[in-house]
Formats: structure tokens, sequence, C-alpha cells
């Protein structure tokens, strides 16, 4: 979205306030201005006329520890223009960490060489490692354009001061997020041996595994844990290396020798149970892991094992492909209201993180009444041959949020989705069989249960056309036992069969149980 009428609208204001004598409003409405379009020239214009009009304007913009990223710019602009740029960068780094598919550093003074000459390299390098921290890595592509400017302020610092081992594994770690893997080895390579040190074979080590050299990383970790032993995170980096080598029941055991120390160390905890669901493929790991993430919100690294696990896997990460199978019908003969397909609609889609995370993105379908959601299961929008975005599946797991103060096994919610098994496998049997699934992974109490029903329909339809669509189901579910899992795993190595399109089945009956 072009943002250059909003900084418009707030650089009018500026001028208006700043042609009144009101320094303090034209300085906030300046601010939301740089928030808007940075590299504007006539949002510095009149930040130049500010500054003159009000002794540098420094005091309009102070660096409070919660200032927007908008007058952190505005500070830091001033502070170059007071010949302080050094003082500035952090500031201006703060914001693109803020947001960093801005271009926050696209101006003049972040350019000049002699910013990376006068700065001083400690500094520097805690700056780069804080705004790496903010990006992620590698990062995302948008911001990647908007945050070479301070790559470039790091070659000019490497050109002036040299050997500085922090400054070369910081400007390492952002090379190499930015795409730049050359260069990050180099830097990482030549910090390493200018301080060796466990942070500097770890930033080589990562350099390495950018470059796809393997060994080399492996070598520059295992240097790592031999400087600090007691650093588990380590021990994750040496195990996952070792399983991209293939060499996976080494990597075990690194993540259980590490797990012997402290079996609540997250980076290994994390790293522990993709490898294991890698090494088997038994979904447990991942229930496991779902677990462990949901007793530990506080962690301090943000981890994305569970979604790389269940990327591309058939519920796990979303719909299976293939044809879908033949529409279903609702239990309920009504019409929903518009707002209540809008919403359903809003939330659907046919991929989603984890089965937790699909959990999550119903829980704003508790403002539809279960009758509505019911309802929407025979909504012609719904029922589309072509239909992609499994609204049927959203519309259960919206029941999921309704009555959650009830004990699962007598709740309204476990009811209503039993009632939907009825009959031959469709779309409505399908997703009311995923919302027990996903269920089962947030409620470990409501998991034996669900994985006997699971059983049960497996066994049901173990010899029928549809038999492969519920195997993909159980496969995805928590607490199956060991012969029902063999089933189906076995059912899907059986060579599908062209799904046949047929009508939709008859009216749902409704179960007691």
């Amino acid at each position: 979205m072009d943002s250059r009428p909003s900084a418009r609208r707030d650089l009018a204001r500026a001028r208006a306030a700043l042609e009144a004598g009101e320094t303090g409003p034209a300085a906030g409405h300046l601010a939301a201005a740089l928030a808007h379009t940075p590299t504007l020239p006539e949002i510095h214009e009149l930040l130049s006329r500010l500054a003159a009009a009000h002794g540098g304007g420094l005091d309009l913009f102070p660096g409070e520890p919660h200032a927007s990223p908008g007058r952190l710019a505005a500070r830091a602009h001033l502070l170059a223009a007071a010949g302080r740029p050094e003082e500035g960068l952090p500031l201006l780094a703060a914001a693109s960490g803020h947001n960093p598919a801005l271009d926050w550093a696209g101006v003049p003074w972040v350019a000049e060489p002699s910013l990376g000459a006068r700065i001083d390299p400690g500094q520097l390098a805690r700056t780069v490692m804080r705004l790496c921290t903010a990006v992620g890595d590698p990062a995302p592509t948008e911001t990647v354009g908007p945050l070479r400017p301070y790559l470039s302020v790091v070659r000019h610092a490497v050109t002036a001061h040299g050997e500085h081992a922090m400054l070369l594994g910081a400007g390492s770690a952002l090379a190499r997020r930015l795409g730049e893997v050359r260069l990050a080895v180099d830097w990482a390579g030549r910090g390493a041996r200018a301080q060796p040190s466990k942070l500097g074979e770890i930033w080589l080590g990562y350099a390495l595994r950018s470059a796809g050299r393997m060994p080399e990383a492996l070598a520059a970790l295992r240097r790592a844990v031999a400087y600090d032993p007691d650093d588990l995170s380590v021990y994750a980096d040496v195990a996952a290396t070792l399983a991209d080598l293939g060499r996976l029941d080494e990597a075990l055991r690194w993540t259980e020798l590490a797990l012997e120390r402290d079996p609540a160390f997250d980076c290994v905890v994390h790293t522990a149970h993709r490898l294991r669901y890698r090494a088997d493929g038994d979904v447990a790991h991942l229930v496991d892991l779902a677990d462990f993430i949901r007793d530990h919100p506080d962690d301090a690294h943000e981890h994305t094992d569970l979604e790389e696990c269940c990327r591309n896997t058939p519920w796990l990460g979303g719909l299976p492909a293939g044809a879908p199978l033949p529409a279903g019908r609702a239990p309920v003969n009504a019409e929903p209201s518009a707002d209540a397909l809008r919403r359903l609609q809003r939330v659907a889609g046919q991929t989603w993180p984890h089965p937790p995370g699909a959990y999550d993105r119903a829980l704003g379908l508790v403002l539809v009444e279960p009758w509505e959601l019911l309802a929407l299961l025979a909504h012609p929008e719904t029922a589309r041959p072509d239909q992609q975005n499994g609204l049927e599946v959203w519309a259960c797991l919206g029941l999921l949020h309704h009555g959650t103060e009830e004990p699962w096994i007598e709740s309204s919610r476990r009811r209503l989705l039993l009632g939907l098994l009825d009959g031959d496998v469709d779309r409505v049997t399908q997703a009311a069989m995923f919302a027990l699934v996903a269920y089962a992974w947030v409620d470990p109490e409501a998991r034996e249960d669900i994985a006997t029903v699971v059983a049960g329909r497996l066994t049901e339809t173990a010899s029928g056309p549809a038999a492969r669509a519920v195997a993909e189901l159980a496969l995805a579910a928590p607490g199956l036992d060991r012969p029902t899992r063999e089933l189906a795993a076995a059912t899907l190595r059986v060579p599908a069969v062209p799904r046949q399109r047929g009508r939709g089945r008859s009216l749902l009956r409704w179960r007691r149980d």
C-alpha cells in the first residue's frame, strides 16, 4: 500500500504547526510522517527548519526508552546534522528493528564512509547484533534492501578498524541474513582467527552452514563446545548439523547428552523432538513438542521446529492434496447470516502452522453461534466442488471454542462433533474428525477419548473407498496405539484409486453418546 498520502497529510500538519510556532505538535507530525516514508526529502527539509527554529531540536525528540520509531529516526537525523552521526546510527537501527521493511537508513549520512571510521567498533557490533535479533535469519526478502545500508557501514568500519573480532562476527551475522554468504564466511573466519572464542566459532559455524560447507561448520561448532561445555544451545547446533550430514544417530546422542544436563533447555528440546520425528515419523514427538511449547510460553528464543516438521504434511500443516471428498450435509436446516459466512471465510485457508495453530486461528468463530456454524456446513459456498479453503474444517474448529468451560467428556462441543461423524465419509465427517484431532493436540485430558474415536473410525473404513482419507487423519492424531498407527500407515501404502464424485449423503443423525 502506498503510504505517501498519509505521510503528506502528516507533513502538511507539521508545516502548519511550525508556521504557527507550535514546535511540539510539529515534531509529533514529523515523526508520524517519517514512520510512513522515512526518506521523503520534504520531511527532512522541514525537520531541518524545525531544528533551526528550536535550537537544534533534540529536546523535541528525547531519547526515551519507548520512543516511537518515527521519533527515534528524527532524533538520529538531528544528531547527524549536529555532527554526531555515530550517536544517531543506533537509534536509526532501533527504528529498523521495529519495521525492517521501511528504508530508515537510506539517507546520505549513513552512506558516508567516514561514519564507519568514526563509530566505535564495539558499539557498532552491539547495534548490529540487536538489529540481527529483530530481523530474523534469513531476513525476509522485503527487508533485504532497506537493511543493506547497515552492511555498508560495517564494511567501512572493517576497513578502518581492521581485525576487530566482535565487529567481524556481528557483521558476518548481518551479511548472512542478507544473503551475502561469501562475505559472511570471510568476516567470521577473520574474526575467529583474530580473537579465538566460543562466539567467534559459533558465528563461523553458522556462516559455513549457510554456505553449505557442513563438515567445516561442524568442526567450528565442536570448537565452540570445547570453549564452553555448559552452553547447551551449541549442542543443539551440533546436533542439527550432524543431522544435515546424514549422521542422525550421532545427532540424537548430542541431544540426549544435553537433556541429561537440563531436560527443559528449550533449544535442545525443540531440536531433539524434531530429530526424533525425522528418525521414525511418529507424530507423538511433535505432540510432545507442542505440549512443551504450551507449558513453556516464556522461552527466550523463538523456535520454528514444530512448524517446519508439520509443513506440507496432510492435516499437520494443511489440507491434503488431491480431489476433495464429496460435500456433506448439515444437521441444521437454517440459513446462516452473511456475517457468519464472512467470519468463516476470514479465518479459512488451506494451510496452518500446526494443529494447535489451526485451533487458535479459529478462536474468532466464538462470535458465531454453534447453530450457524452447523448451518454453514450446508451453505452453497461451502459445498462448492472447487472449494479450496476447507470451510467445513474451520466451521468444525469453531465449534471447539463454544462451551469451553464444560468438561470434555460431557461437553456439547464433543457431542456435536461426534454427531457429525455419522454416515459415510465426506468433507463434513472429515472436518469433524480433524477438529477432534486438533483438540487432542491442545488438551491432553481429551486424548484417550479422541484416540478411541479415531481408531474406531479407521477400523470401520479400513476396506472402504475413503480409507486413505481417514488414515491420513489418523496419522495426525495423538495417542493412537501402535497397531492402529501401523494400520493407518499400511492403508496409505496401498496405491490410491481415483476418487469418484458422488452426491451428498442424507441428513446427518445426531449421536447421543
